[in-house]
């Protein structure tokens, strides 16, 4: 079956941000993930999940242990685990970008910043 953000399981995460389930089961994550300016997911770390940050359209910025990089459409950055990370969105466009976790990282999750977000990875 084709799977697109049409028909993928959607949720909401921190403030007004969506992830669409593109895959979803224990081995393989892979959400289409949609930002609006100005927002930021919680920093933290997996115990064993990889991840894999594809930007679609817009630029995200990220921090990875430590380190602040723009990432562009149609650039990408792997996280491996244990690695505290950050995804923020400063820019004045929605950003949408596909982030890729082997294995998912529903219930991996670590936090490092405290704000009230629903984990889904």
């Amino acid at each position: 079956m084709k799977i697109s953000r049409q028909n993928a399981e959607h949720y909401i995460w921190g403030e007004h941000c969506d992830g669409w389930h593109l895959v979803k089961n224990k081995d393989l994550s892979i959400i289409h993930e949609r930002m609006p300016p100005n927002t930021a997911e919680v920093k933290h770390y997996h115990e064993k999940s990889r991840q894999f940050f594809f930007v679609l359209s817009g630029t995200i910025t990220i921090e990875v242990n430590g380190n602040i990089m723009n990432i562009d459409k149609h650039e990408g950055i792997e996280v491996p685990p244990l690695v505290p990370h950050q995804v923020f969105n400063q820019s004045k466009d929605d950003a949408e970008f596909l982030v890729i976790s082997q294995p998912a990282s529903k219930g991996d999750r670590i936090l490092l910043d405290f704000h009230d977000e629903k984990e889904n990875g």
